[in-house]
């Protein structure tokens, strides 16, 4: 794990998600340099200073861009666009929910991943799912080389508790996917993204009720084949897929990219300050993704966070993965996931080491070694191909 900040494990996990998601070294060093003593300070106060340089980098990428598109350099204006909105999308994640301007800066990075890859001539979409009288905002990327009337495998894969379906994108699963004949629609899925920020859609325990309808809406896809239709979770997610794939036989097969088999344990354990959090705020933060009043009405809410009696249930190939190093949802959680799946044809359980690397939690470490391997398992799973 990449530690800029000796003593701040919330803001190294930042800080390595934004590589993943194609940050530059050179601009991590102009962006942190500056933090080194506001890593150390309370919350707001410390998240209000990381928020100051985040945004200024994405500020003078966006100047960049401009220029270059100005001189016709599409490719090049589209790039620092999405890498912009990676920036902006870091420093959002970490601001409490009800900071002033928060909102702004996320539309603000939702309109720039568009920009940026409507001008790299990248295919992903962004479509709507109708759900509640609202909708579910996705980007769906469609299998390379998929000729008109071909009907392609693909993989449904869901946010964990703070991310979103452009982190998730830019991490780059769809992308190597996509290589692999398989498409992919990542959501933002109740408690996430769009459906929490802008249409005030909170967490639930039973995921397949959103689920479900995700799956109605591929089965009328024209490039989808409705009976290759699988499932991944990140993190959190770990928990909701395997509960979606468990109670909605619809799904051909499931991945769990960082296992979290009893999510009600882990908040307990917080409570008595074990394990790192995976943002500031942190209670504030779990108690706006589940609706909840305060923490004592989110711990009743928690309870029903397990898949206990829920992954027996599920009757389709199943990877999990885990990293061995992952300081916030015990390896032992995997395991338990993996020993219950005793109704899967095709179970495997993967725990990445510090010799493949992925190591720590859902990978944010490395995550091009683990989502290759994932990648693989679902192209030979739901027929795709792992090689030209």
């Amino acid at each position: 794990m990449f530690r800029y900040f000796p003593t701040n494990y919330v803001w190294n996990l930042s800080v390595d998600l934004a590589i993943e998601m194609g940050a530059r070294i050179g601009e991590i060093e102009a962006m942190c340099a500056p933090l080194q003593e506001a890593a150390k300070a309370p919350d707001a106060a410390g998240t209000q200073a990381f928020r100051e340089t985040w945004v200024r980098m994405a500020d003078q990428l966006c100047g960049l861009a401009e220029e270059d598109e100005a001189r016709g350099r599409r490719f090049s204006a589209g790039e620092k666009y999405r890498r912009a909105a990676s920036y902006l999308l870091t420093a959002e994640r970490l601001q409490a929910h009800h900071a002033p301007g928060r909102l702004a800066l996320y539309q603000r990075e939702l309109a720039l991943f568009q920009k940026g890859s409507a001008l790299l001539g990248d295919p992903v979409q962004r479509v709507e799912i109708p759900y509640e009288g609202k909708t579910l905002s996705a980007l769906y990327r469609p299998a390379q080389g998929l000729q008109p009337g071909e009907r392609a495998p693909i993989l449904v894969q869901l946010n964990g508790l703070d991310s979103t379906k452009e982190m998730k994108y830019l991490v780059g699963l769809p992308g190597w996917l996509a290589q692999r004949g398989v498409s992919s629609l990542v959501v933002d899925q109740p408690g996430t993204g769009e459906a929490l920020r802008l249409h005030g859609l909170t967490a639930r325990f039973d995921t397949e009720h959103w689920a479900s309808r995700v799956v109605d809406w591929l089965e009328q896809h024209p490039q989808v084949d409705p009976k290759r239709i699988g499932c991944e979770g990140v993190s959190l997610g770990g928990y909701y897929c395997p509960r979606a794939v468990a109670m909605e036989p619809r799904f051909a097969c499931g991945v769990a990219w960082g296992a979290n088999h009893d999510w009600r344990d882990v908040q307990k354990r917080r409570l008595e300050k074990e394990g790192n959090f995976p943002v500031p705020h942190y209670w504030a933060h779990v108690c706006w993704v589940w609706g909840a009043k305060d923490i004592e009405d989110f711990m009743r809410i928690a309870e029903d966070v397990h898949l206990d009696g829920v992954v027996e249930q599920i009757r389709v190939p199943f990877l999990v993965t885990h990293g061995a190093n992952d300081s916030q949802i015990p390896l032992k959680w995997a395991e338990r996931t993996y020993e219950q799946l005793v109704n899967s044809p095709k179970r495997e359980l993967k725990v990445f080491t510090e010799r493949e690397g992925g190591s720590q939690h859902a990978s944010f470490d490395n995550s091009i070694n683990a989502g290759h391997y994932i990648a693989d398992w679902v192209a030979e799973t739901l027929g795709g191909r792992t090689g030209a």
